[in-house]
Parts: C-alpha cells; structure tokens; sequence
C-alpha cells in the first residue's frame, strides 16, 4: 500500500483495521522528516460496521481500502485552527443528523476523504464523480463509540491534532484498511 502514496507526500494517516470484518481499528499520524517516516502520534479508532473493502458501494456500511488524500474540512464547530480549509456550517451537517440522537456531535469536526469526491469542495458537498452507487461522503471524524457506515472515527483530541496538524503543503493521505491488506 506504500507504494500507492503519491511522490512528495509528508503526512500520512495510516488506520490500521484489526481484520477485513472489523470496524476496531488504530489510526497513527506519520510524518516525514528528510528520506524517513516518524510516527508522530496515534489513536483508537473505529471504521465501517461491516469492515473494509476493496469495492465499495453506496451503503455497504464498509470502508473503502486505498491512499486518499486529506483536502478539506469542515464541521458544526468554528474553526479550531485546521491548516486544511475549512467550512464550518451547522445547518449542512445537521440536517444529516436529529439533533437528540446520540451522535449528534459525530460532525463537530470533520475531514473529508478524497473518495468519489470532488477536491476542494466542502465536505458536504454531494457530487459523486464516478457515481452515486460507488458511495461517498466518507470523513474522518469525531468518534461515537462504534462502528461507522463507512467513514473512520478518532477520538475528538484526535481530530483536533489532525486539523492543526495535516499541512496541505506536505499533501497529506490517509492509508487505510485491514493489518493484512496495509502489510508489504
């Protein structure tokens, strides 16, 4: 999966699922410093309910495997200092979600996926480049305890560090899927 990390890449996200039918996993921020990756900080983390996959469609409540990149974010909170841009606006991410539920602070922060997405858009933003089925709308985002219906959760400490860490100067990715589909 490495050699899949676009040339001049200087951060990576690499969520590390605990099996193909898992949605427990570890995400750890590597950054790199001359010829050599240094991990520079790590969370739990959780991904789709049902797991990873390599053929991800429109509610398989899977997480696409692949290196994407990290453009954009956004969230129902004011800025917290994220390098990415950032679009904050409470009515687009609430009206995904009622606000008594119990994940109702699932979208303070997010950062978008670059799967089926067009880049620089705001992660709320619903066009679907290589078509609905292929799904989308798949973030990094503040973590609610369980598995997703396709995108990762980190703890909000997590999210926070990414947003005032990931540098699009240094054109950040996040690799993800199982150990074994991640392994050389």
């Amino acid at each position: 999966m490495w050699n899949r990390v676009p040339p001049g890449t200087g951060q990576a996200l690499v969520v590390y699922g605990e099996g193909r039918d898992s949605p427990y996993s570890f995400a750890v921020l590597y950054q790199k410093r001359g010829s050599t990756w240094k991990r520079t900080d790590g969370w739990p983390a959780h991904n789709g309910r049902l797991g990873w996959t390599t053929d991800h469609h429109m509610d398989d409540e899977q997480t696409p495997v692949g290196v994407f990149t990290l453009t954009d974010a956004g969230g129902t909170l004011e800025d917290p200092g994220s390098r990415l841009r950032y679009w904050q606006d409470d009515a687009a991410y609430e009206a995904m979600l009622k606000p008594e539920e119990e994940h109702a602070h699932d979208f303070d922060h997010v950062i978008a996926i670059d799967y089926n997405r067009v880049k620089g858009a705001p992660p709320f933003d619903w066009s679907r480049p290589a078509g609905a089925d292929k799904g989308g709308g798949i973030w990094l985002h503040t973590d609610h305890g369980d598995g997703t219906s396709a995108c990762v959760t980190l703890p909000k400490s997590g999210m926070k560090t990414l947003l005032r860490t990931l540098d699009p100067a240094r054109h950040p990715v996040v690799v993800m899927g199982a150990r074994d589909q991640l392994a050389p």
